[in-house]
């Protein structure tokens, strides 16, 4: 009797590994906890959005949707914990913003050796987030470990970010943010 269940055994193990390793990412079919920073089966991010329930007059509800942006070279993907502490992000935040990258503790978390070298997922995004700023993320990283609380103006203001000019008024903004007024 034991012999008949041992080959049933291994038939059920090997059925099992086979499965979860076709599993597929759909974003639409994820948790609201798992939504924000992974990537589905056909390499386009999953992003988690909020919406009025009940026409408009509701409580706020949360879907996790596909969105059109591809990733080059990632699939499948649902970032690690890890991951998502170390580079300072939130699963619970609906929409990614570039302005994050003005904050020197989210720049000083993303530079940091622990996201910027193992977590290719959430630097991989922010550089493209950067660069449609005109920001080369590395050198923002370097400027960031030079003098953190300058970094993003230098970067702007210098010049050295490749990509569209900067305005007078980004200018304006970015010296504001460095430059805070005098308490004398």
């Amino acid at each position: 009797m034991t012999s008949h269940l041992f080959p049933t055994a291994i038939l059920l193990s090997l059925s099992l590994l086979l499965h979860s390793s076709n599993a597929s990412v759909i974003c639409e079919d994820l948790p609201l906890d798992l939504c924000a920073f992974s990537i589905s089966s056909a390499g386009k991010r999953c992003i988690l959005e909020s919406f009025r329930g009940y026409s408009g007059g509701g409580p706020t509800e949360y879907l996790c949707r596909t969105s059109g942006e591809v990733v080059e070279r990632l699939s499948d993907w649902i970032e690690t914990d890890e991951c998502v502490k170390a580079c300072g992000v939130d699963r619970s935040a609906t929409g990614i913003s570039s302005d994050a990258l003005l904050e020197p503790r989210f720049t000083g978390k993303l530079c940091s050796p622990t996201c910027y070298e193992s977590c290719p997922n959430i630097v991989g995004l922010y550089f493209n987030l950067a660069a449609a700023e005109g920001v080369f993320l590395p050198d923002l990283c370097k400027a960031r470990r030079s003098n953190p609380h300058r970094s993003m103006a230098e970067l702007l203001s210098s010049g050295a970010a490749s990509g569209p000019a900067t305005s007078a008024l980004d200018l304006e903004v970015v010296k504001e943010f460095a430059d805070p007024p005098s308490t004398a």
